[in-house]
């Protein structure tokens, strides 16, 4: 049994889904399919979700929101009439909408999360039903009939244990099944959804869930490549990665896996395989737990923006016991997640996601290091990239970070912070954003060739 799940891109329009569908047939072990919402047509389209949030905010607004509605209901009745489906289809979701905006609003989060998750839910039904028009044997799949349970953080919900036996029993209905990505229902019976990008999560639980053989990950791309093909011409294709990887390289930028996918394949054992529709016959990229390093020490390199750094300075701070508690204290007081914790003997950087802070918010904190800890001194540097180099050969390789050091240098670049993981798989750079794509391109050109 194959999993496998079709972004946006993958769904944007009829002929879109056509292919899909065709890829769904062509191989019998396909039996459960994943979707996500409708993405861009072409570059200056909006995708549905962001359909969808809009309408949401203005519902939320002004108790009204038709213009916001009919857009979405365009976009569904053109594929539909398109994929040449009866009326009766475009009724179901127009109704379904109309049911999700018709609900209690005294819960933002609960509503914004209700409305999103019409992007996917509706998606899903027009497959299913264009499966049917084929004539084969096609189901959509309700995650709350399922078991889909998320806990109630919305946006941000994570999967309860006992999904996984509830999902199991899905190998009891035959034919193909269509289920509907990023959103599960909360144990009150509630629309939860996962963060952005979450119908890559929902496969991946499927793929546990059902301890399929392989979990596809189909998007617009051939393979996962070792650098940003935005700032690196004609990048090197990867073959293979491990789970510690991609899973790096996910969070520090690559955008082809949402960054908390690998989670539940990764522990029970299910490879993944990168894929593009509008190619399928490419290899695309394996993950998986092992692999033999035969590409070099680096297998990729990732950048990621909107960081900054908060530097904290105190002679002796060594000898104070429960400083750094007391330190990140502050930042779980008011609400702030951080990313890496940098230090040496006398002083110490926080560096955390710069949209976390408004103006008035980095004044009150560094006030509150300042008066809380008493310490010598505390600034705030904004506008910083993380860049980082990971690959499983840098664990034997020697002078790896010299070599990532002389391209910063190469390249005159100055380093804000380096941070090498226990893994030995990875080493993360921080820079001025302004110098992140000349940096990037330096290492490339050192670790690859041009």
């Amino acid at each position: 049994m194959k999993v496998a799940k079709f972004g946006g891109s993958s769904l944007a329009n009829a002929e879109q889904i056509k292919k899909v569908c065709n890829i769904i047939t062509s191989d019998s072990e396909r039996e459960v399919i994943v979707v996500s919402a409708p993405g861009k047509r072409h570059k200056d389209d909006t995708k549905v979700t962001d359909l969808l949030i809009v309408c949401a905010e203005k519902y939320l607004a002004t108790g009204s929101a038709e213009e916001e509605v009919e857009a979405v209901l365009v976009r569904y009745r053109e594929i539909a009439a398109e994929l040449g489906l009866s009326k009766s289809i475009m009724d179901i979701i127009e109704e379904d909408i109309q049911q999700r905006l018709a609900q209690d609003t005294t819960n933002p989060g609960r509503f914004m999360d209700s409305l999103k998750a019409a992007g996917e839910d509706n998606c899903a039904k027009l497959v299913a039903e264009y499966l049917k028009s084929l004539g084969l044997e096609a189901h959509y799949i309700d995650p709350k009939e399922a078991g889909l349970l998320l806990s109630d953080e919305f946006g941000n919900a994570q999967v309860l244990p006992e999904s996984y036996d509830n999902l199991y029993k899905l190998r009891n209905i035959s034919g193909i099944k269509i289920f509907p990505g990023f959103f599960g229902y909360t144990k009150d019976g509630v629309v939860a959804t996962f963060p952005r990008g979450g119908s890559d999560i929902t496969g991946s639980i499927l793929a546990a869930a059902l301890k399929a053989d392989l979990y596809e990950n189909f998007t617009d791309v051939d393979s996962v490549f070792a650098a940003n093909p935005n700032i690196v011409s004609n990048p090197k294709p990867i073959s293979e990665l491990t789970y510690r990887e991609m899973r790096e390289l996910s969070y520090s930028g690559f955008s082809v896996l949402q960054e908390e996918t690998l989670i539940p394949v990764y522990r029970a054992g299910i490879p993944v395989c990168i894929k593009n529709t509008n190619n399928p016959d490419a290899p695309g990229t394996r993950i998986v737990h092992n692999r033999k390093v035969t590409n070099g020490p680096v297998s990729g390199i990732a950048c990621d923006y909107g960081f900054c750094s908060i530097y904290v300075s105190k002679y002796l701070m060594n000898r104070e016991i429960g400083f750094g508690r007391r330190l990140l204290q502050i930042f779980e007081e008011e609400g702030l997640s951080y990313e890496h914790t940098p230090s040496g003997i006398d002083n110490i950087s926080v560096i955390l996601r710069q949209n976390q802070m408004k103006k008035e918010d980095e004044d009150r904190i560094i006030e509150r290091i300042k008066t809380e800890l008493e310490v010598d001194d505390v600034s705030i540097g904004h506008d910083l990239a993380l860049i980082i180099i990971v690959g499983e050969g840098m664990k034997n390789g020697i002078g790896i970070a010299a070599k990532a050091t002389g391209a910063f240098a190469k390249a005159g670049i100055s380093l804000e912070m380096i941070n090498q993981g226990s893994s030995e798989i990875s080493i993360m750079f921080a820079v001025k954003s302004k110098d992140a794509e000349k940096a990037v391109r330096s290492l490339y050109e050192t670790f690859f060739g041009n």
